[in-house]
């Protein structure tokens, strides 16, 4: 059992984003739901929080209402191995969101998620500062992280 669970504030929408999120992670689920009681302070039977897992990492999801956003300065890495994970996750999470540099894009919730392949780590801690920087320099110029532009760039030279 993990001792950390992020804890993801939402106005009023945490239902429909957790079951999104469970749709694009594979082994997801929710595992508990509460609901406001007639104290509030939202509306007696309203949910209030759910606690879910994507893909084994558990998670907590509140209606807060509309007191706090999400920034960047918080984010979420999903270790890519193949272009095909790459795509996958990019393209679903990028559905009604936005995106950014480097594999980042915001959700359609605001919640921001790095896409990143696993080699791209690799190719960065590279001992020869060429091949790293080369690395470095093709990933700025990219918005979705291409693995194969990024092998090419660090087997140049």
């Amino acid at each position: 059992m993990s001792k950390l669970t992020p804890n993801l504030w939402f106005d009023s929408n945490a239902e429909e984003a957790v079951e999104f999120y469970c749709s694009v992670f594979k082994n997801s689920r929710v595992n508990r739901i509460l609901h406001y009681g007639p104290e509030g302070p939202g509306a007696a039977g309203a949910v209030m929080t759910i606690d879910f897992e994507l893909d084994g990492q558990p998670f907590t999801a509140i209606n807060g209402g509309p007191y706090y956003q999400f920034t960047p300065a918080v984010s979420f890495v999903i270790d890519c191995h193949t272009q095909e994970e790459v795509d996958y996750y990019w393209e679903r999470l990028l559905a009604g969101g936005e995106a950014e540099q480097c594999g980042w894009l915001r959700d359609r919730y605001g919640l921001s998620w790095q896409v990143v392949p696993v080699i791209l780590i690799d190719m960065l801690l590279d001992p020869d500062p060429a091949r790293a920087r080369r690395v470095t320099k093709a990933m700025l110029g990219m918005v979705k992280l291409d693995i194969a532009a990024l092998r090419q760039a660090y087997q140049q030279g």
